[in-house]
Order: C-alpha cells, then sequence, then structure tokens
C-alpha cells in the first residue's frame, strides 16, 4: 500500500522508522548515482561513528567515567548515638536499591561519495542525508556534521544536503530558510556561499534534484520520490504507522484537514462510517 502523503511522509519519523528509512535511501540513493554517473567516476558510501552515553536526563555525549555507589534509602538517618558497639540492623525484609546501568550508544551515519579517477583520485561529491542527531545543537553529531560541512563549502567538493526530517533545528545559514517542512539543498564547489535550496513537502512529490559532477560533465538528476514510494511498500510500513496519532510537531489545521482527506479516500466511505460509528459507542450517530 502507498503512503497517504504525495511527499516524504512525516510519520516514518514520527513512528521511530527513521533508521530504517535512512539506511534504505542511502542504499537506493548509491545505486542510482551509480548507474548514472559516467565511467571515469566512482561512487562510493561512507559511514562515521560515535559513541553516545545515555544517563538519566537523556543522552549525552561528552565524555565520562561511571563511578557507583549505594547510598542509604532517603529518610533513614545515620545513628548519632555515641559509644558502644554498632547495633545490628534488626532481621527482617531487604529492600532492593534502585540503580542506573551503565549504557553506551554507538551511532553509525551512512553517506555517498563521487570520486573523479583521472588525472588523479579525488572527491567530488558528498551526498548527505540528514539524521537526527545532525540536527541538534550541542550534541556529538550535530558537532561532527558542522565540522565536514564547512570544510566541504569552503573546499573544492560539490555538497547535496537532503533535509527530510521536521523536528531538531535547521543548518546554519546566512538567509532564512524556505517556509517548507523539508529542504534539499546543493552547494557547488567553489561556490559555497550560494547555495540552491529546493523547498520539499509531504503534500506533493519531492522534486529531483540535480548532482554536480566535475566540470564539464552535465548534473545527474537524483529522482527522490519514487525511491521513498519504493522503500514505504517494501518496508510495509503501513503496517507500523498509526495514522490517528498526532504529529510531533503538530500540522496546523489545514494540513489536518487535508490528511482526514486523504486518509477517508483509503478506507473507503463503508470503513469511514464504521469507524465514527465506533467512536460513537455504535448508537449509529456520527460526530
Amino acid at each position: 500500500m502507498k503512503s497517504p502523503f504525495p511527499g516524504m511522509d512525516p510519520y516514518i519519523e514520527a513512528c521511530g522508522l527513521w533508521g530504517d528509512f535512512h539506511t534504505h535511501l542511502i542504499e537506493k540513493i548509491y545505486e542510482q548515482l551509480a548507474e548514472a554517473v559516467p565511467d571515469r567516476y566512482l561512487v562510493r558510501t561512507g559511514e562515521r561513528s560515535y559513541v553516545v552515553l545515555v544517563e538519566s536526563n537523556g543522552k549525552q555525549s561528552h565524555p565520562f567515567l561511571p563511578d557507583v555507589s549505594v547510598t542509604q534509602p532517603r529518610g533513614r538517618k545515620k545513628s548519632t548515638k555515641k559509644g558502644g558497639a554498632a547495633l545490628a540492623e534488626p532481621a527482617g525484609k531487604i529492600e532492593p536499591v534502585t540503580m542506573r546501568a551503565f549504557i553506551q550508544e554507538e551511532h553509525r551515519e551512512a553517506f555517498v561519495e563521487i570520486y573523479e579517477m583521472s588525472p588523479e583520485q579525488r572527491l567530488v561529491t558528498s551526498i548527505e542525508v540528514l539524521s537526527p542527531s545532525n540536527k541538534h545543537p550541542g550534541t556529538e553529531g550535530w558537532e561532527l556534521y558542522q565540522r565536514k560541512r564547512q570544510s566541504l563549502l569552503l573546499g573544492d567538493v560539490n555538497l547535496v544536503e537532503i533535509d527530510l526530517l521536521r523536528s531538531g533545528q535547521r543548518m546554519p545559514m546566512l538567509d532564512p530558510w524556505p517556509d517548507s517542512p523539508y529542504t534539499l539543498l546543493v552547494a557547488r564547489a567553489k561556490k559555497g556561499q550560494l547555495c540552491r535550496v529546493w523547498p520539499a513537502h509531504f503534500r506533493r512529490a519531492l522534486p529531483p534534484v540535480p548532482v554536480p559532477l566535475a566540470k564539464p560533465d552535465p548534473d545527474v538528476p537524483l529522482n527522490l520520490q519514487p525511491m521513498i514510494d519504493a522503500i514505504y511498500q517494501r518496508s510495509r510500513y503501513e503496517r507500523s504507522i498509526d495514522y490517528s496519532k498526532p504529529l510531533n510537531p503538530p500540522l496546523d489545521d489545514p494540513e489536518t484537514a487535508w490528511l482526514e482527506q486523504q486518509l477517508q479516500s483509503r478506507r473507503g466511505p463503508g470503513v469511514t462510517a464504521g469507524r465514527r460509528k465506533r467512536q460513537t459507542g455504535g448508537r449509529g450517530r456520527t460526530e
């Protein structure tokens, strides 16, 4: 079954499917570009990784040494009696102490790169599909990607940056980003400050993105929408997504009404009426 969204389905992000989706999208981008570029280019996938420590207040990326100690439960004071031998605790039920485990999560972020083979092998274009960690300032994922992004924009390498996430903070730019849920950016080598940005939406198909190569070779079009549709259907995401749940960030009123119309067209009139009847206690009254 197809997604009810003609463009990028925001429920993929909201329902915890992003990791699976990101992996498959990188694979499809690699396959399409490897078939399309001239013979003098190589297409490769790369990966950066880092370790994040999970603590009580969320994920922290700073280094930290575990130091576990057992303390007395709150409300029990130490004895202040002086003199004499220490009294043993009275026999009875022993209560367990809650402790936090020391957990490390390893994050891996894949990307696609295009290399020119002659006169010597060099990186020509980097294609990045942003991950949630890339859009949260102060995290290791943000810092690592910012360093790479700056080096690409300042160097002799093309950058294609695909942002299909509604949450998080967008990349730093001198000009405001388009008012759209998603963006597709192309920064050409030696012109990094002047980027072309295509607004992308969930209510319409994503536009093709031109992938620059070395001069004088023409751009290679990257058509993302068929990839997204194929991943959705092959992975059967509709079985893992509950479209009745609200999104975060939430949709505005016109977008919510549009989504309800899309869902009704998928269910059909009979299914819609039955659903409304169940919601009102089976009395046959619609609300």
